[in-house]
């Protein structure tokens, strides 16, 4: 059976699915309106699509209670710049129309509902890689992929067990995470994803200039990217969340059979027993 990296269309063609947070506790209060933010990542898509036709851009819009697929190139019609334009206006009707959903989600939900809650991550990244797969496994060639999360809120303890297993279904399918912080403090969570996948993880220091720091850091395909000097993360936080609690700790036990985190050490575990 034919490998589904052997079916690639050469090295400077790219599948970018990107993750953005719409998480509206996190942009109330964001130095960069949601407004100005979009408008930058449409010029950054727009910017990949122009770099090759082969090029497909997937964009996932990731919310409190919810996450969902706004827009997809391969849905533009053939007609050139104008069949992305509707796209890119169909797109831009989604976002609003999904932010409005997952805000109504979340108002039912009052423990989602919190000025610190956390964007799902987790969903949204297997989101990303559901579509990367089936790509994978579809007859036709397919470009090289790759994961851009574009991250302003606080990581959620809650889904470390999920996040993780992403993070490593990524990396066994060699498809690397790139990360890009927008909000004020760092994520552990996609710390390890770029880590762990050989992605790029940036924190951009002026986010006016983000559409710049998006266009030369994540714009280059794969194969480019070894003739480049790329940000370096200077330290990845490790740190682990337990399992009975969901909070991030720096010391715990673990279970021997199949290694559950505890912050107290527990005379019977309360995953496998």
């Amino acid at each position: 059976m034919t490998s589904a990296h052997s079916k690639l269309y050469s090295d400077d063609v790219s599948l970018v699915v990107v993750v953005v947070d719409t998480n509206p506790f996190f942009w109330a209060t964001a130095a960069l309106p949601f407004a100005d933010f979009f408008a930058n990542l449409v010029h950054f898509v727009n910017s990949i699509l122009l770099l090759n036709h082969l090029n497909r851009v997937v964009v996932i819009a990731s919310g409190v209670s919810s996450c969902a697929y706004i827009f997809d190139s391969s849905d533009a019609s053939p007609a050139g710049g104008v069949g992305v334009a509707a796209t890119f206006d169909k797109a831009s009707r989604r976002v609003e129309e999904f932010i409005a959903q997952d805000a109504r989600a979340t108002a039912a939900n009052s423990s989602a509902a919190s000025a610190n809650a956390a964007a799902l991550l987790s969903g949204a990244l297997s989101l990303a890689m559901c579509y990367i797969q089936r790509i994978f496994r579809s007859g036709t060639r397919h470009p090289q992929p790759r994961i851009l999360c574009l991250q302003g809120s606080p990581d959620g303890p809650e889904q470390y067990v999920a996040v993780m297993n992403s993070i490593f279904s990524a990396q066994r399918s060699m498809v690397p995470i790139d990360s890009c912080i927008v909000g004020t403090q760092d994520s552990a969570f996609l710390q390890q994803a770029s880590y762990i996948t050989g992605g790029v993880y940036l924190k951009p220091q002026e986010l006016n200039g983000l559409f710049q720091y998006l266009a030369a850091v994540f714009a280059t395909d794969l194969h480019s990217r070894t003739f480049l000097r790329l940000p370096k993360t200077l330290g990845v936080d490790f740190r682990a969340s337990c399992f009975c609690h969901k909070k991030t700790i720096d010391m715990g036990y673990v279970c021997s059979v199949c290694l559950s985190i505890f912050c107290k050490n527990q005379k019977k575990c309360s995953t496998c027993g």
